[in-house]
C-alpha cells in the first residue's frame, strides 16, 4: 500500500513538474532588423516570445553598421524579421556570417512595391547626402494597409517555428489588426478634413511615398542631390518653386536625418520648420511615437496641425 502511495506521488510530480517545466518553456527567440518591426514582434508575439532589435529608435537602417553582438543574437535567433525590399543592405552577410538555422521572414513580401525615382534616394548624415541605392521603395510601413501585410507575416513566422503557439499569435494578430483597420480610418478622415489647397509637406528624403499613395498628401523633397556635403543652390531653388506652387511652408525634420537641409529649405522659403516626423524609427520609449499606433498619429496630427495653420 505505501509502495502504491509513493508511485502515485512520485506519478503526480512527475505530471506536475513536466506541466510547470512547459509552462515556464524558453520564449520564442526573436530578432527584428529596426525598431517598427520590432513593435510588429511584440504586438504578436505577446509574452511567448523575447524580441531583440538591431536598428533602435531614432536610427536609420538604411546607414547601418553591424556590431559582432548582432551576429550572436541572429544565431541564437529562431525567427528573423527583415522588412525585405533592399531596405536592410547588411542583411544578407549578417546571417551568413552568423551561421543561424532561423526563419528569416521579409514581412513586405505580398505588398506591392512602389518603384524608387532614380534607382534610389538620399539620407543625410552628419551634413552629408548618403544615396541608399534600390530598384523598390522600401517604406511600405507608410501605409496601414501594407503594414497589415506586415503583420500577417509576422504571424505566419511564429506560427512556423512555434506550432503550439499558433493559436496565440493568431488572436494577438486580430485583435492588433482589428486596431490598425481603427487608425487606417481615423488617418483617413483626419486627411479628406484638409482643404484640397493644403495637402502638400516638404520633407528631406523620400520616405513617404506609400502614405502619399494611400492618403492623398503630397511630400516634396529634394531632387537631383548629389553627394557633395550640401544640396545646390539650384536643387533648393527648385524645392522652393515647388512649394510656392503648391502653396505650402510645411518643412518638417525626421528623427533618423540631419536637420540642417530642411533647416535651409525653411529659411529660404521664408518659414521655419513645423515638427518632426517620425519615419524610419520609432522614439525612444518616452517620445512621441514609442509604437506604430503612436507614429502614425503623431506625424498625421504633426502635418495636419501644421497644413491647417499655414
Amino acid at each position: 500500500m505505501k509502495r502504491s502511495l509513493a508511485k502515485l506521488a512520485l506519478a503526480g510530480y512527475v505530471i506536475t513538474y513536466a506541466s510547470t517545466h512547459a509552462l515556464a518553456a524558453e520564449p520564442l527567440q526573436v530578432v527584428a532588423t529596426f525598431s517598427i518591426l520590432g513593435d510588429f514582434a511584440k504586438e504578436v508575439g505577446g509574452e511567448r516570445v523575447e524580441v531583440s532589435t538591431l536598428v533602435g529608435p531614432n536610427a536609420d537602417a538604411h546607414v547601418y553598421e553591424p556590431r559582432p553582438a548582432d551576429a550572436i543574437a541572429i544565431a541564437r535567433a529562431d525567427v528573423v524579421l527583415t522588412n525585405g525590399l533592399g531596405l536592410e543592405g547588411f542583411i544578407d552577410r549578417l546571417v551568413t556570417a552568423s551561421g543561424t538555422e532561423a526563419d528569416i521572414a521579409a514581412l513586405s513580401d505580398g505588398i506591392e512595391a512602389k518603384e524608387e525615382p532614380g534607382g534610389g534616394h538620399y539620407h543625410f548624415v552628419d551634413g552629408e547626402a548618403v544615396f541608399h541605392a534600390g530598384a523598390l521603395n522600401a517604406h511600405a510601413w507608410q501605409s496601414v494597409p501594407n503594414v497589415k501585410i506586415y503583420v500577417q507575416n509576422t504571424r505566419d513566422a511564429f506560427c512556423r517555428a512555434d506550432v503550439e503557439g499558433c493559436e496565440s499569435y493568431t488572436a494577438n494578430a486580430d485583435a492588433y489588426l482589428a486596431e490598425l483597420d481603427a487608425l487606417d480610418t481615423e488617418i483617413r478622415e483626419s486627411i479628406d478634413a484638409l482643404p484640397e489647397n493644403r495637402r502638400a509637406v516638404v520633407v528631406g528624403h523620400n520616405a513617404f511615398g506609400y502614405f502619399e499613395g494611400e492618403y492623398g498628401l503630397q511630400f516634396l523633397s529634394p531632387q537631383g542631390i548629389s553627394t557633395e556635403s550640401e544640396a545646390s543652390a539650384a536643387d533648393v531653388a527648385g524645392l522652393i518653386r515647388q512649394m510656392r506652387e503648391a502653396g505650402t511652408t510645411a518643412v518638417f525634420a525626421e528623427n533618423i536625418s540631419d536637420s540642417r537641409l530642411v533647416e535651409r529649405i525653411a529659411a529660404e522659403a521664408g518659414t521655419e520648420l513645423k515638427g518632426i516626423l517620425y519615419s524610419d524609427a520609432l522614439s525612444d520609449p518616452n517620445g512621441p511615437a514609442p509604437d506604430y499606433v503612436s507614429l502614425m498619429r503623431h506625424n498625421v496630427q504633426t502635418m495636419t496641425g501644421a497644413l491647417t495653420a499655414n
